[in-house]
């Protein structure tokens, strides 16, 4: 017997916006998706002194070893449903040139706004210095910042790397933050002179990058936000700001182990569907749906290091 709801999935479509992906978005790198069972969920938080506090380990010949006990804390957690919908007429569809799917078109478009969406969100998570722990956030000023040539941004960011609970491995800057920090000549010279002076200047790589500070990964966010309001001139803002974390991310990590600084719960996956709209327009039209229900998290925020406005404002 078939199945009635009263928001039919569709499988192809959902396979659409599964596929669809914006390369400029970095949001799954930085904050990896965990799937969980349920809208409500809860994740365990450990204390990292059990594991940093070393006991007495000296056992005498009739003695007994001491004991030890990993303890961790429940924490409860909740995913949100965020989603959008297109209504496209029937008479578009009858009418499309040869092509092009205006069905498809509406769930790519959907999925893109989105994805960009949850850019936002984690963006402002990772960039925000309240999500850091006391020791491991600063603010550059004038004579630091890395789009200054005498600053000594390669001294700064390895000083950071050693000041967390865990090295971090990866590196996380907006397209600005990066294109600054590959031309400073004290990186050029780390990476491609053997830490001498360099001479003619040029540009570095993320691979080239990541090899100096020693860490797995450079992630650059590319990504541009719209922020004025509907109808008005377009405003295009940088969705990652003038900042740089350094972030301990394991990708194998879920909500019952592994040291992270924070991941993403997802709650089954992305889907999209059609619901028909009979008093739409002369000939109906089909509402175009798609959504997720996802909640991204800071778990250990001692496992990153955050620095503020890392080029001038």
């Amino acid at each position: 017997m078939t199945q009635v709801r009263p928001f039919p999935v569709d499988a192809v479509m959902t396979g659409i916006a599964l596929a669809y992906s914006n390369k400029a978005l970095i949001a799954d790198d930085v904050l990896p998706r965990v799937p969980v069972g349920g809208q409500t969920f809860r994740y365990m938080k450990f204390d990292p002194a059990e594991r940093m506090t070393i006991p007495a380990t000296l056992v005498g010949r009739k003695g007994r070893p001491n004991e030890v006990e990993f303890g961790a804390t429940e924490t409860p957690g909740q995913v949100f449903d965020y989603g959008l919908d297109d209504v496209v007429p029937n008479d578009d569809v009858a009418s499309a040139p040869p092509g092009y799917d205006p069905i498809g078109n509406a769930v790519q478009g959907l999925t893109d706004l989105i994805l960009l969406d949850r850019e936002v969100r984690v963006a402002s998570m990772v960039f925000d210095p309240a999500n850091y722990a006391a020791g491991n956030k600063t603010q550059l000023t004038t004579g630091d910042f890395w789009d200054d040539p005498d600053s000594d941004p390669v001294l700064q960011i390895l000083d950071s790397l050693e000041s967390g609970l865990v090295r971090p491995n990866t590196a996380v800057f907006s397209q600005k933050v990066f294109d600054a920090l590959r031309m400073h000549p004290k990186v050029v010279a780390a990476a491609y002179s053997g830490g001498g002076n360099a001479a003619t200047g040029g540009v570095v790589t993320r691979q080239a990058l990541a090899n100096v500070l020693e860490i797995d990964r450079v992630l650059v966010g590319a990504g541009f936000v719209n922020t004025a309001k509907p109808g008005q001139t377009p405003t295009r803002s940088r969705t990652w700001g003038n900042h740089a974390a350094f972030l301990h991310i394991n990708p194998l990590a879920n909500t019952r182990q592994g040291m992270t600084f924070g991941f993403t719960a997802q709650w089954q996956g992305r889907v999209s569907g059609r619901i028909a709209e009979p008093v739409t327009g002369l000939r109906g039209a089909t509402r175009v749906r798609v959504g997720e229900s996802v909640g991204e998290i800071i778990v250990a925020n001692d496992a990153g290091y955050f620095i503020e406005d890392a080029i001038t404002p």
